[in-house]
């Protein structure tokens, strides 16, 4: 998704455990990269304390936020998940996406248009069994998105959107679960094997489009191969 916004002439500001570029080479100028662990409250509030993101926003007429970050883990029946599992899991799938939120809307008060996008899952629609905590944290993000469009906020617009089935690191994860705890793995081999996973540049690139469009918000919940 980064790629498609400055593709269309955005500045972005990537967040992410690690930078993505090379090290010992520069960044490119429409790209200000933080390394930051977005499962660590203290961590993203040290950073927001910073005042770093309400400087890059300073003045933007225009202002997006992306909220992507997510784990599918634990994977596994109730009871069999572990506290700290579940409590990394919601920390990355829901707590940063509302800290990022809350503070994204403080420092926008002035932007003529301002857009924020929840990366979802049919998942938060539809329960999969070993997959009760992933599909409750990506159930929160939607029903976020439902309270926050309700208090109408000016100038804002807000949506999650699930993005479909994409090829990454998380569905090699789901392959690689015992069917005992997955019992819908079969299915997941499935798409792989017959080629039905879209991949991450197509699908951001699908993401990007509909939250660029006129359409983006009209529904607080929406799967972005139906926009």
């Amino acid at each position: 998704m980064m790629v498609a916004l400055r593709n269309a002439g955005y500045q972005v500001m990537g967040i992410s455990r690690q930078t993505l570029h090379t090290p010992d080479l520069p960044a490119p100028t429409e790209l200000t990269e933080i390394a930051l662990d977005l499962s660590q409250a203290d961590a993203i509030q040290q950073w927001l304390n910073s005042q770093a993101l309400k400087q890059f926003l300073q003045g933007a007429s225009q202002a997006l936020l992306i909220n992507n970050a997510g784990q599918i883990a634990p994977i596994a029946p109730v009871g069999h998940q572990g506290a700290n599992a579940i409590a990394s899991a919601i920390a990355l799938n829901v707590s940063s996406a509302l800290i990022l939120s809350d503070a994204f809307i403080a420092a926008t008060e002035n932007c003529r248009q301002r857009r924020i996008l929840h990366v979802s899952s049919g998942a938060a629609r539809s329960a999969y069994p070993g997959w009760s905590v992933y599909c409750a944290s990506k159930a929160a993000l939607d029903h976020h998105a439902r309270a926050v469009a309700a208090e109408k906020h000016p100038n804002l617009r807000i949506s999650s959107v699930a993005p479909g089935v994409i090829d990454t690191d998380m569905q090699a994860e789901i392959r690689a679960t015992h069917p005992d705890l997955f019992p819908m793995k079969q299915k997941f081999d499935d798409l792989k094997r017959q080629g039905l996973l879209a991949s991450p540049e197509q699908a951001g690139d699908a993401l990007v489009r509909h939250l660029l469009s006129e359409s983006f918000g009209l529904q607080a919940c929406e799967d972005v191969r139906n926009c």
